[in-house]
């Protein structure tokens, strides 16, 4: 089979760059394009050069459109405005997107259903395969253990994080709930400030810490009467991330318009 098209939206961001480095690296893609938003400075950098590798004339362009007919599909870890523009250009055309954004709203969230319409989308909070295995695992525990054993989410992120908690946070809270049986915003706690007064059975609880260059922690804690267990992901590089992005893009070029999660590409959703 031919080499997969990919553009990389935020192709001068952290994330970014570190998806320019792992298509380069790997002989299944090839860079189709490079996106920054039209205002950026970056504009008109070589891609290549801004990831570390030696040129490769794909500079950064601030229009979608054009190259996306051209291209197989789009990698997409920006921010939620950006993301909903991306998935109805991706619907237009009828391509590929891989959504890796977190911070989405409803009504953003609503959007991006509508465009899976049209659209292979693969949406998912990290793309980690490490963490949706975690994801697998923390929803089978909790189908196994009863309400005595109370669920809390740790998270930390790098001081530069905006949004929190972390998509990945809210991921592993979803799979604790599919496993219970209950609807995560009805039994949600975000935070804990003053005389809360004694935690509630059921709930699920999240902390968020951050600071330094983090790239990513993650632990689900059941606590139960005089025994606890402990499930733990540490990211220690975003190429984990760029990786597994680029496992969802092959998986989804096979695909029915739609809209799918990594449990879906990984092959656990009934796990």
């Amino acid at each position: 089979m031919a080499e997969m098209r990919l553009m990389v939206a935020g192709a001068g961001g952290r994330m970014g760059r570190t998806l320019v480095k792992a298509i380069a690296d790997s002989k299944d893609f090839t860079l189709a394009g490079a996106l920054e938003d039209a205002r950026s400075p970056l504009i008109g950098w070589d891609s290549g050069t801004l990831s570390g590798l030696p040129e490769n004339g794909v500079k950064l362009v601030g229009d979608a459109a054009p190259l996306l007919s051209k291209a197989d599909g789009i990698i997409d870890f920006t921010a939620p405005v950006a993301s909903v523009v991306f998935a109805a250009l991706a619907a237009k055309a009828n391509k590929v997107h891989i959504l890796g954004t977190t911070g989405l709203s409803v009504a953003d969230d609503a959007k991006i259903k509508e465009a899976a319409k049209s659209a292979v989308i693969v949406k998912s909070g990290n793309m980690s395969l490490g963490v949706n295995l975690l994801a697998a695992l923390t929803k089978r525990v909790a189908k196994t253990l009863n309400n005595s054993f109370d669920i809390e989410i740790l998270e930390m992120h790098h001081n530069q994080k905006v949004d929190a908690p972390s998509g990945t946070a809210l991921l592993l809270g979803r799979a604790a709930a599919e496993g219970r049986g209950i609807e995560l915003e009805k039994h949600t706690v975000r935070s804990r400030d003053g005389h809360t007064g004694a935690r509630k059975a059921g709930d699920i609880g999240f902390a968020a810490l951050r600071g330094g260059t983090v790239v990513g922690e993650h632990s689900v804690i059941f606590a139960g009467p005089a025994e606890r267990l402990e499930l733990t992901h540490k990211a220690e590089d975003r190429m984990i991330f760029a990786r597994g992005a680029l496992h969802a893009a092959l998986w989804a070029r096979n695909q029915k318009p739609g809209l799918y999660s990594m449990m879906d590409v990984l092959g656990l959703k009934d796990f």
